[in-house]
């Protein structure tokens, strides 16, 4: 149900059929007429219809934009069709959500759409944003300790930049171009998981701090799952940071993007190119830029797969099933596909127990558990070991 609404979100059912979303997710459009019904007691069309509604009544309170843009930025097409469904879920017109209320929290500003994308309280960005910084890509993201920008490619070809700045304890205020306006439903919700803003970090403090190890390594915080923009993305940035540092990983990485990537035709600072596609890493002679031969190829390989459309890493069923494909690609072990899962996906339950740092932070008596101790250490963790994971990574010397 979770990757159904992200895909609708995405825009799937907006600008595809529920025979289209039924193929991404494997399964029938019967079956999940059926999931829906059971679940939610409408039908796949009428969810992303109300979500569309509701998402073009924030632009309406939000923005300035003509409502005819709004109605395209939120999938209806046109003002026509925006008129009645703004009628049918809320039996008001879209002037009428316009004119009512204070001022709008958030206006357009600097030749920007800028939206308010509040995050479930309590709301911290500075971790979030730290552990960005440490691993943003030169050229493709830029992080101070109050903002999170990066270029992201448009559907129609075209490269934008978007900016996130922090709001504390509120959430963060999204800028974007008005040439994304059209696509503003897909960029809100990447950047809604980027920053994890939906977490019920309360409930998950209260059940990790369970088990004493990771009350410790909380310490009273409450941490959320800082997500990458682009499932694609996450797995290039997992493949090329196997067994080596943050830092080397990030070095690998701007050169990936320099030599592969697309250059903006005027870079915003220092915000110089796109992530490379698919298509482009798939044939690329990585060796040369310092990457292993094994760990070239593995990554050749990914990105043919997603460029070719064999792998489609925004449909998966859940996580045993993005761990399962992804494995059965050449190179990709569990540790690769579960950080792919933990940051590309937003899957709260997904365990990289491989990883020697979490290891390390469980060990006893001087001894590193295995793998496989570290998976039974943890099952009192679940749904939530991503957050556990989190903890242990960003936790404060001992």
């Amino acid at each position: 149900m979770t990757r159904a609404l992200r895909l609708i979100d995405d825009g799937v059912l907006t600008h595809g059929s529920l025979e289209r979303l039924a193929a991404r997710l494997g399964v029938t459009s019967r079956w999940l007429r059926q999931l829906f019904s059971e679940q939610v007691w409408a039908s796949p069309l009428e969810v992303a219809r109300s979500r569309r509604a509701h998402f073009a009544r924030k632009l309406l309170a939000e923005t300035s934009l003509p409502v005819e843009q709004v109605a395209r930025a939120a999938g209806f097409g046109g003002a026509r069709r925006l008129r009645d469904a703004m009628r049918a879920t809320f039996r008001r017109t879209p002037v009428e959500l316009r004119g009512r209320g204070a001022r709008p929290a958030s206006v357009e500003r600097e030749g920007a759409l800028a939206l308010r994308l509040w995050a479930r309280p309590p709301f911290d960005p500075g971790p979030t944003l730290a552990f960005l910084a440490a691993r943003a890509i030169a050229g493709v993201e830029d992080v101070t300790d109050t903002s999170y920008r990066r270029t992201i490619a448009l559907a129609s070809g075209e490269a934008a930049v978007i900016e996130l700045r922090a709001n504390a304890p509120d959430g963060v205020t999204l800028l974007a171009p008005a040439a994304a306006a059209v696509e503003l439903p897909r960029i809100v919700a990447r950047a809604t998981r980027a920053f994890d803003l939906d977490a019920n970090v309360e409930d998950i403090a209260a059940h990790l701090s369970t088990d004493p190890r990771l009350r410790r390594a909380l310490d009273g915080r409450r941490v959320r799952v800082p997500g990458s923009f682009d499932p694609f993305e996450a797995g290039v940035r997992a493949l090329v940071g196997q067994q080596v540092s943050v830092a080397a990983a990030r070095t690998l990485l701007g050169r990936v993007v320099a030599s592969h990537g697309t250059p903006l035709a005027r870079p915003a600072g220092g915000l110089t190119h796109l992530f490379p596609s698919a298509a482009a890493l798939a044939g690329a002679p990585l060796e040369r830029l310092g990457l292993t031969g094994k760990r070239a190829e593995a990554l050749r390989s990914f990105a043919a797969a997603v460029a070719d459309g064999t792998l489609d890493v925004g449909s998966f069923l859940d996580l045993d099933d993005a761990v399962a494909r992804l494995t059965a690609l050449p190179g990709i072990g569990e540790w690769t596909a579960q950080y792919l899962a933990l940051r590309g996906l937003g899957e709260p339950d997904a365990f990289p127990a491989g990883d020697l740092h979490v290891r390390r932070a469980l060990s006893s008596n001087g001894r590193v558990p295995t793998a496989r101790e570290a998976i039974a250490r943890a099952e009192g963790w679940r749904p939530w070991r991503a957050y556990a994971v989190i903890a242990l990574w960003t936790e404060g010397p001992r």
